[in-house]
């Protein structure tokens, strides 16, 4: 059956017709200014240590309206590209420059919070404006400009990646200044979580369960795997979240995750997995996976979704101030290593999806002819099998959660003797994928309190959801 053609099954819009979450969304109210204010006065305390003159914030757009980093957000709650000058000495407020990229989005959402004075650079060039010029040059002459004019001679500089050559553009207009990587400032500030922020992140995971419910509500065989996709967007979207992309829908006959749809056809036997890695709610992320089953599985199967599913609640058990993060790991893994999956839980040791050969060698992906009908429809073949190794997806059990844009703090693995704190969030997902034969992935995401935890994303239960068929 060719999913590009129409089929009998009911479109998506009558099948998510009569949907409604079995609980009430609670929307969180946006951080208040009062908070940033405070983020601000931190930074600039942190800068002050480090003997700054002004801390310069870079971020970039990644493509499809999103900007690079999370750190200009955290700061203002600016969404958008743009250059964020502090300077430490009071009395001297801070200079936002943006809409240097062609990208236009305007506000709301994304008034700067705290800032005043806001500069266009311009989208500039000759296939653009017939303009003669670039606008990343006209950026650092405004910074260059207004850091000679605060006579900064220390500089911060925070950003990611992306940043680099705008940072050593900044080196090389301003030789004589003792420029600086600060963004560990802006990470340590993020590592608890404070009680308006945790709201935002109740909010997503809300959106999370909504959605997973809607995706549920649609399931059934002869649906694809586009139009799953689809319910669990909707329904999120319709209620706040800010993309539509950012997680991912793994659906066949062997359980495989982190995938995107492609048009597969739902069938008896199959596994599907809804590996959400980023819905988002103000600026804050929210990830779980669940797993949901068409009709009787494999033994195999059943074997890897129990010994997954056993892995999460084991752990959870442990979340509380004061437990290693080695613990919680360890703890999850224990279910493995009673079935049979692997000999311990260290990371180092573990096979995972995604390891090197031997050595760090690179790892030969097997070519072999993988039968997919759906695939086939469409005038293409599977020529090779993935993963190539079986194992989880990766050697830990899981990671912080933060904001869109933003890089993992910290990872819940065998390597990790870090204690948890009150205000600690973080996503717990047990994994396991063997070619051609089971998969699992399933997990939810929670915050530590000060005599235990909560769990954000406890709307839809953790076990594998049952689509009859």
């Amino acid at each position: 059956m060719n999913a590009h053609l129409t089929r009998a099954v009911p479109s998506i819009e009558r099948l998510l017709g009569d949907f409604e979450p079995d609980f009430d969304f609670a929307p969180a109210m946006p951080i208040p200014p009062s908070e940033y204010a405070e983020r601000m006065r931190k930074l600039k305390r942190e800068a002050v240590l480090a003997g700054l003159d002004a801390v310069v914030v870079h971020c970039d757009s990644v493509g499809w309206f999103h900007a690079a980093h999370a750190y200009l957000r955290y700061l203002c709650d600016w969404m958008r590209e743009g250059v964020l000058i502090v300077p430490v000495d009071e009395g001297k407020e801070p200079v936002l420059l943006s809409f240097f990229t062609q990208s236009v989005i305007l506000p709301p959402g994304g008034e700067p919070v705290g800032v005043d004075r806001i500069l266009q650079i311009g989208a500039v060039g000759r296939e653009y404006a017939d303009i003669p010029g670039d606008s990343g040059a006209l950026t650092m002459k405004a910074l260059v400009g207004i850091l000679r004019d605060l006579k900064a001679d220390s500089i911060g500089f925070i950003g990611d990646k992306r940043s680099a050559a705008f940072r050593a553009g900044l080196v090389a207009e301003m030789p004589k200044a003792k420029i600086s990587d600060q963004h560990a400032i802006l990470d340590r500030m993020q590592r608890n979580r404070t009680v308006n922020e945790i709201a935002q992140f109740r909010s997503a995971a809300q959106l999370i369960s909504i959605a997973t419910q809607a995706a549920y509500h649609v399931a059934r065989p002869g649906v694809t795997d586009y139009e799953i996709y689809a319910a669990f967007t909707m329904a999120q979207m319709a209620r706040g979240g800010e993309t539509g992309d950012g997680y991912q829908i793994g659906a066949n006959q062997w359980g495989t995750h982190c995938g995107k749809p492609y048009g597969h056809v739902m069938r008896r036997g199959d596994l599907a997995n809804l590996y959400v890695s980023n819905v988002t709610y103000q600026g804050y992320t929210a990830q779980t996976a669940r797993m949901f089953a068409f009709g009787d599985l494999t033994d195999r199967q059943e074997l890897v979704l129990d010994a997954c599913t056993r892995g999460v609640k084991a752990a959870e058990k442990l979340i509380k101030p004061g437990t290693l993060v080695r613990d919680l790991n360890n703890a999850a893994f224990e279910s493995y290593i009673e079935a049979g999956m692997l000999s311990d839980a260290e990371a180092r040791t573990m096979p995972y999806n995604w390891s090197t050969a031997e050595g760090g060698a690179p790892r030969e992906i097997p070519r072999q002819y993988v039968p997919d009908a759906d695939y086939e429809a469409q005038g293409r073949k599977l020529m090779h099998v993935y993963p190539a190794t079986f194992g989880p997806h990766n050697p830990n059990l899981g990671h912080s959660v933060g904001m869109a844009g933003g890089q993992n703090a910290f990872n819940i693995s065998s390597h990790n003797y870090d204690k948890l704190e009150e205000g600690m969030v973080f996503v717990l997902h047990t994994q396991w994928l063997e070619p051609q034969s089971a998969g699992c992935n399933i997990g939810d995401m929670y915050v530590v309190t000060a005599d235990g935890f909560e769990n954000l994303s406890r709307h839809t239960p953790l076990e594998t959801y049952r689509v009859p068929a």
